[in-house]
């Protein structure tokens, strides 16, 4: 009974951050014509109900959502109501998920397990986005963990539904897909392609079908209406990225400008060979050896190869990655906070823009403590505790003296903040030279990107040399 009260606690504690945050400004409060994120939110709703279904009810208050009149509406009865509705999301799809999650964990305590899901529910990057700058991600996050959920525990079919509304409500859970796709193709392989295998297959291709056509069937009515949607879904024509974003083509693009010298269909190209290259050997390797474990952190190699290499990523999209890497946080706490950390810092050009500068100090002041004393992260820095032991003994066959890597991590983790801290101060107290406006924010995008390469290398090391899958297959089998 005391561990529901202590878990309790750690939701309640969540939630109350998140209100808390909501209460601050939001994304483009006031700033005509563009206006922000929450307006977006907002003005999708109004061309929901208007265009061209219009049989979709509107009870509630008919002028938020009034056609072309309500652009730019702001009352505090519908900021109150669009912030209720993203927690309520939160209440119903993500919260629940996480706690369930949490449950789920062998191998820990009940403490660690409870421990686990404060950090979880405490992570900066989502409550400042969805809170503050004003989004609904955690309700694709919230499915594709309930999906995430169902497939490492063989509720398969339900799992491959909860993806799938999760991949439909946000186009960018494209991410997490192939992990998905790998894991149950590995299943499959497993069980037998000429008997229990071939018929998993089938259900879950039934399963896939089946729930995108239920989501589409509103949009099917007309062929240019589909066509629209898909143009929305993939706006190609927008470019290779968007804004300060801190993957490769952003912040390589200050020595190689790579969008003025290369033809568009090039660019996508090259795009595209390197996102396939860089998460090929992780896919491989699941679909050779499924397992629970290499499912999760092939899900974070997978998802940062794709925000790294892709064609038109959003700073945001690092919420993608953010996820999976929250679901290892007890297995590697000290890499798993560092990330964690990391994937905040990375969006601070947005979080300033949005005015959102003591919100974000707090929260990550907040989560940073919880990790540190639940997990103790600093005394977890062993080869075996940053589960690089297989990969530090393969090495030590030729170079014996390679016994120095865990030293190098934590220097590393000990620069890392400094520069954070140092690159933070700097944006908020100085000006930028006139000839250099973006000279700071350039420098958060690189900076991150570097450290989000340097994360890529370490889980793919994890996941090639992972040598305890065997534990896992009799589960599977």
């Amino acid at each position: 009974m005391e561990k529901w009260y202590l878990m309790t606690a750690a939701v309640l504690l969540g939630l109350t951050v998140r209100w808390t945050v909501s209460l601050n400004s939001y994304s483009g409060a006031g700033k005509p014509p563009m206006f922000g994120d929450y307006e977006a939110q907002r003005h999708w709703q109004e061309i929901t109900f208007n265009l061209p279904i219009k049989q979709w009810a509107k009870f509630i208050n008919p002028d938020w959502i009034a056609l072309h009149s309500s652009r730019g509406y702001e009352s505090q009865a519908h900021k109150l109501f669009m912030r209720a509705t993203v927690l309520i999301a939160d209440l119903l799809i993500y919260i629940p998920a996480v706690v369930l999650y949490c449950c789920c964990l062998k191998e820990i305590s009940t403490k660690k397990k409870i421990a686990t899901a404060l950090c979880i529910l405490l992570y900066p990057g989502l409550i400042l986005i969805d809170y503050g700058h004003f989004q609904y991600n955690s309700v694709s996050l919230g499915f594709a963990l309930w999906g995430i959920l169902g497939v490492s525990y063989d509720w398969d079919l339900l799992g491959s539904l909860a993806f799938c509304l999760a991949i439909n409500y946000k186009q960018m859970e494209l991410y997490h897909s192939l992990p998905f796709f790998c894991f149950l193709l590995g299943k499959c392989f497993k069980k037998g392609l000429k008997g229990k295998g071939l018929v998993l297959l089938i259900k879950l291709a039934c399963t896939v079908v089946a729930s995108f056509i239920l989501c589409w069937l509103p949009f099917f009515t007309e062929r240019e209406q589909t066509l629209q949607v898909l143009r929305r879904l993939f706006p190609v024509d927008r470019g290779l990225f968007e804004d300060k974003v801190a993957n490769i083509w952003c912040s390589f693009s200050v020595f190689f400008k790579i969008r003025d010298i290369l033809p568009h269909h090039i660019q996508i190209m090259i795009s595209f060979c390197f996102t396939f290259l860089s998460l090929l050997p992780a896919c491989i390797k699941l679909t050779l050896h499924p397992s629970p474990k290499g499912f999760r952190f092939t899900l974070v190699s997978c998802a940062l190869s794709f925000f790294l290499f892709s064609f038109q990523v959003h700073e945001k999209s690092i919420l993608l990655v953010s996820l999976p890497v929250c679901l290892v946080l007890s297995e590697i706490p000290f890499m798993s906070t560092w990330f964690l950390l990391v994937s905040t810092f990375s969006m601070l050009p947005l979080l300033l823009k949005d005015e959102l500068l003591m919100p974000s100090v707090v929260t990550v002041m907040a989560f940073f403590i919880a990790c540190a004393t639940s997990f103790s992260i600093f005394e977890k820095t062993s080869e075996e505790e940053l589960q690089l032991k297989c990969f530090s003994t393969s090495v030590r066959k030729y170079f014996t003296c390679f016994t120095f890597l865990p030293r190098i991590i934590q220097h590393l983790f000990l620069m890392s903040v400094i520069t954070m801290i140092l690159l933070t101060t700097m944006t908020v107290t100085l000006d930028p030279p006139q000839k250099l406006p973006d000279l700071f924010a350039v420098l958060v995008c690189f900076v991150s990107c570097l450290h989000f390469l340097f994360f890529l290398v370490y889980f793919t090391i994890i996941i090639m040399w992972d040598s305890k899958t065997g534990r896992s297959q009799k589960k599977i089998s």
